[in-house]
């Protein structure tokens, strides 16, 4: 447990503050919002000199405010716009195995409170004290986001503490998405420790779920929905449901376990709408279940035009504004796709939509939203806001962390 990191490069060992280099805040940079706990450095609030730009990416350095006082210990990279990410609030910690596994072991102390069964996030990034860092379990296998360079550069050593702390067997690495291209990171996805044989069975919210972690999106599956799965599993008894954006039947399946009379999952995926039918037959519900592949507002046009309603509709899409520069975009999208679900749902019927861009706060969100059902020519309730499950918890620094939202309305006339 107590063996050092590799270190990243000749002159810098990573694992202790002598001979570390020195990144210097400006000195009108937010000093008080790192002091209180925000995580991130951005490029233009530091002195970027020679010997700064010098600091090979992922290294680790002493962060500095504009009177040379030590605030912490930082990861480096000059390519991105982050510069620097607090890893340590002590500019005197040790970054090795055991630093790796005692940040693991309180992350899974919390998850092992919170789930009966091991299949959840375990390490949400910043929010568990691993900025970049994505690790989903399923049972004996992890998967893996090393999404800042840091981690990509101590990754054998994050992954011999997440064995040694966890148990688990198998460890894959899925090194693709956004994140990692604005670190510099190549794409590459890799089973890294043990061997996994197919699809994994993951059993949530009384339905069985096929997540494919090699191929798939993400990390395989969608945990951060399983509560808002699961409140609208309770409107679904009797329910016909529609499910936009299924990917691999996350509402339809829960719908279904719980009394729904049957469900059309819709996404742009055959891969994924074949591993929903996969889980639906695992879970004896394939009578109910119908697919149907195309692309998500085209379909919800083609619904329309045919007059078809449902008592349960669902949007859960991706980020259509995962940063600022897209956000107005984005909000356009959102009231569109509102818009078109809207007239499909039926009088007195529920209508559930989900955003996981963080650029789009809950009230432009909401409103968007709002505006899109009285476009489509109806009304109703806000019934319930849901966001991801606790196993994602919320950094309240940072407001990225809070990433989802899940609004349910009923629907009148």
């Amino acid at each position: 447990m107590n063996d050092q990191i590799s270190p990243p490069d000749d002159d810098m060992d990573g694992s202790a503050p002598a001979g570390l280099a020195r990144v210097r805040l400006k000195p009108k940079a937010e000093a008080r919002a790192i002091r209180h706990g925000f995580p991130w450095v951005y490029a233009d609030e530091v002195v970027t000199d020679r010997r700064t730009m010098a600091i090979p990416s992922g290294a680790f350095a002493v962060l500095e405010d504009a009177e040379r006082r030590p605030m912490g210990l930082v990861t480096v990279n000059t390519k991105s716009k982050i510069i620097a990410r607090m890893i340590d609030r002590d500019p005197d910690a040790v970054i090795d195995t055991a630093w790796f596994a005692a940040k693991i072991a309180r992350a899974l102390d919390l998850r092992a409170r919170l789930y009966d069964l091991p299949f959840y996030r375990l390490i949400h990034a910043e929010s568990d004290g691993l900025p970049g860092v994505i690790i989903d379990r399923f049972g004996e296998v992890a998967v893996i986001q090393p999404n800042a360079a840091w981690a990509e550069v101590h990754l054998e050593a994050l992954v011999d503490a997440l064995m040694q702390v966890t148990g688990i067997k198998t460890v894959v690495k899925n090194g693709s998405g956004r994140a990692r291209g604005l670190e510099g990171l190549p794409e590459e996805t890799a089973i890294m420790r043990g061997a996994l044989a197919g699809p994994i069975a993951v059993p949530m919210n009384g339905a069985t779920y096929l997540a494919d972690l090699t191929h798939g999106q993400k990390t395989g599956l969608f945990f951060d929905q399983r509560p808002n799965h699961a409140f609208a599993a309770r409107l679904a008894k009797g329910a016909r449901v529609l499910d936009v954006f299924s990917h691999v039947g996350g509402f339809g399946l829960a719908a279904l376990a719980n009394g729904a009379d049957s469900a059309l999952c819709v996404d742009g995926s055959a891969a994924a709408l074949e591993l929903a039918m996969q889980g639906a037959r695992a879970s004896g519900l394939d009578a109910r279940l119908t697919t149907r592949q195309g692309d998500a507002f085209d379909v919800l046009e083609s619904l329309g035009a045919a007059g078809e309603t449902f008592d349960l509709v669902i949007c859960d899409p991706p980020a259509f504004a995962p940063a600022k520069p897209a956000l107005e975009a984005g909000l356009r999208a959102y009231e569109r796709l509102a818009r078109l679900a809207a007239p499909l749902v039926a009088k007195g019927g529920y209508l559930v939509l989900c955003s996981c861009s963080h650029a789009a706060d809950i009230m432009a969100f909401r409103n968007a939203s709002a505006r899109g059902i009285g476009r489509g020519g109806r009304r109703g309730q806000l019934l319930h806001t849901g966001y991801a499950g606790p196993d994602h918890p919320m950094l309240p620094q940072l407001a990225e962390s809070a990433y989802l939202k899940a609004l349910f309305f009923r629907l009148d006339g």
